[in-house]
């Protein structure tokens, strides 16, 4: 019995479902686990979705490992350990221009975690399931995940804000569990691309409220992270409102200065791959820039470029929405126009003549140029005005 349960100990199983069909499992997906200094360790889901292995690394199941999922027809996962025993749910690709998929994941303790998304008008979760151009997929109850939120459509000039609250312990107020036991992890998913990743803060954060992200009213992401109490899913509604308007307001975290000169440097390497003509690298490149340093524009902005040479084209309007977030300084309103130009050229290939026609417009306000005027023309002809 002993050697059983030693050879079980070091066995590593994950299951792999479909992030918008409940309880679907995903036989014939790859998993891969990487570390630094090692070499990869590769499996192929069976028939239930799993994997059961060797403990790859020698057991070693940390933030040192890097877990990655890919199959044809979804997005790739790529998330940090641990993740031995652990249930993820990867998400089929989107097709929208203006949509995205939000995946949460737990661990067994505390059962029941919800995923909360609110705008004006509308507040989707596990009671209200459904919203204007948004709905929540899966629903779960008794751990793991995942629970699985789509917005078909992101209403221009309207905020939405993502939180994650813990059911199981919404009576105690101040209680760590969220923060401390859950292991709770969001992905967040654009076009064909895992664009955000979140995880809980293992601080020992006291509410059993996180409220994660905001979306601002030009598509922009900026990440929260803060935890509150909500007694209620009502009280988690009431207490998203509060962002919709200019009362409330989050700090900024602090990014270190090395992490703000390697996150330059990153970008650098992303410029040369781009140039080199190796897209998927300089995509690579960039995003590793953004996650050193969520401020860095430029990165932003190289990495709308390569979405768009890859056909990416939701890919690349979210990149293109922050870096014109993020714009400042003298050329401001150069790298602004720049911008809403590369956003209205998508609109109008995919023959969204309003949506170009605004972004053209947008444009032509920071900067005068031609180039501009003639497309406003050309969308105003398109619209029969």
């Amino acid at each position: 019995m002993l050697l059983g349960s030693t050879l079980l100990a070091q066995q590593t199983e994950i299951q792999v479902l479909n992030a918008i069909v409940k309880d679907e499992v995903v036989p014939n997906a790859q998993v891969i686990f990487q570390k630094n200094g090692e070499a990869s360790v590769n499996a192929m889901t069976d028939s239930q979705g799993k994997i059961r292995i060797p403990s790859p690394f020698g057991g070693v199941d940390d933030a040192s490992v890097t877990l990655i999922i890919k199959k044809d027809g979804y997005s790739t996962l790529v998330t940090k350990g641990p993740c031995k025993g652990l249930t993820y749910a990867i998400s089929p690709t989107m097709k929208t221009l203006d949509g995205l998929r939000v995946v949460l994941h737990w661990n067994k303790n505390p059962l029941d975690v919800d995923s909360h998304l609110a705008f004006p008008d509308n507040h989707i979760y596990f009671d209200h399931k459904t919203g204007y151009m948004a709905n929540l997929d899966v629903d779960d109850t008794d751990g793991f995940g995942p629970e699985t939120i789509t917005v078909e459509k992101k209403t221009d000039g309207k905020k939405y804000l993502y939180a994650v609250h813990d059911y199981t312990d919404k009576d105690a107020a101040l209680n760590r569990n969220l923060s401390f036991q859950s292991d709770a992890k969001v992905f967040v998913y654009i076009g064909n691309t895992l664009i955000k990743s979140y995880l809980v803060p293992k601080n020992n954060m006291a509410g059993n409220l996180w409220i994660v992200f905001m979306i601002d009213e030009n598509g922009a992401f900026t990440d929260i992270n803060k935890f509150t109490d909500a007694s209620s899913p009502e009280a988690v509604g009431a207490r998203l409102q509060k962002y919709f308007g200019d009362g409330e307001t989050f700090g900024e975290a602090a990014i270190a200065q090395n992490d703000v000169r390697e996150s330059i440097n990153v970008n650098r390497q992303g410029e040369t791959a781009y140039h080199a003509g190796n897209l998927e690298g300089s995509v690579e490149l960039y995003q590793r820039a953004i996650e050193l340093d969520p401020n860095n524009g430029q990165a932003y902005s190289n990495l709308g470029l390569s979405f768009r040479k890859l056909n990416r084209e939701a890919e690349a309007l979210w990149a293109d929405r922050k870096a014109i977030a993020l714009a400042h300084g003298p050329q401001m309103n150069v790298t602004q126009a720049a911008s809403y130009y590369n956003i209205a050229r998508i609109y109008e290939s995919k023959g969204q003549w309003e949506d170009a026609l605004q972004n053209y417009t947008k444009a032509k306000e920071r900067k005068q140029n031609v180039v501009y005027d003639n497309a406003i023309k050309r969308m105003n002809e398109k619209l029969g005005r």
